[in-house]
């Protein structure tokens, strides 16, 4: 069942979304060769709890973290550990947080000191589809318009968008419906109404769009070894444009 929010209850849900956007935009600055993954996720979860909010991920369905690193191959879910970052890595950062009573959730995905042209494109390309998809996410359209914007865009610029993970319903639930895949053809799914609010989250390869999982039942790779970018956020739908509530 798709639940469509009250103005009231979007208010809430952007208190908990600010929070994520403002640490994302703190982690643009901590990231950098050196440090690891681990550093990140305290670092983040420092200040949701500065915040006053709740690391939405840790024990979610059994998540051990904070938050989700996915370094270079790693798609999503990586999960934060003693691997030192080093000068040319890209890593994806995928936060959640819960506050009176709603979920935000957010991605970046950032490059480690001085990066590929390959890695350079990779992210502002998936970062870019991630906006097109947006832009589709008005009244009237179908939640695959948000699908087909995307992928149309990432594979006209020569990548792929992995289709094994998608998007989401977000709310009083961290996942509620509908799914949105950042693959499809226009036209078709659930209508889109004022009041829903969605995570969308383009997933990007710059091979393949296949992927596997670590033994570690969470990380998913790219299963040709290609690297990976991871743009995520959450937004309301409104009788115009969509408002993004993780934007500051």
């Amino acid at each position: 069942m798709i639940v469509i929010k009250t103005p009231e209850e979007i208010e809430k849900m952007a208190r908990a979304c600010r929070i994520v956007a403002e640490i994302l935009e703190e982690l643009k600055a901590f990231v950098k060769p050196g440090i690891t993954t681990k550093e990140i996720e305290m670092f983040a979860e420092e200040k949701i709890m500065a915040s006053g909010g709740t690391a939405a991920f840790k024990g979610y369905r059994g998540y051990p973290a904070s938050v989700c690193t996915s370094v270079n191959n790693q798609v999503v879910h990586g999960i934060p550990s003693r691997l030192r970052l080093n000068e040319g890595d890209v890593i994806s950062i995928d936060l959640g947080v819960y506050k009176n009573g709603f979920y935000g959730d957010g991605a970046v995905t950032l490059p480690v000191g001085k990066v590929s042209p390959l890695a350079k494109k990779l992210l502002k390309v998936t970062e870019e589809a991630l906006y097109m998809g947006i832009d589709k996410a008005t009244p009237r359209n179908r939640v695959s318009d948000i699908s087909s914007s995307v992928q149309s865009y990432v594979e006209a610029n020569g990548f792929s968008v992995v289709r094994a993970f998608v998007g989401h319903g977000i709310g009083m639930s961290l996942h509620e419906e509908p799914q949105v895949p950042n693959f499809g053809i226009s036209g078709q799914g659930p209508r889109l109404k004022e009041g829903m609010t969605l995570a969308i989250e383009p997933m990007v390869n710059s091979g393949g769009y296949e992927v596997s999982l670590l033994d570690d039942g969470w990380t998913a790779i790219t299963l040709d070894g290609g690297l990976s970018a991871h743009f995520e956020h959450t937004i309301a739908i409104t009788d115009g444009d969509a408002r993004i509530l993780t934007k500051i």
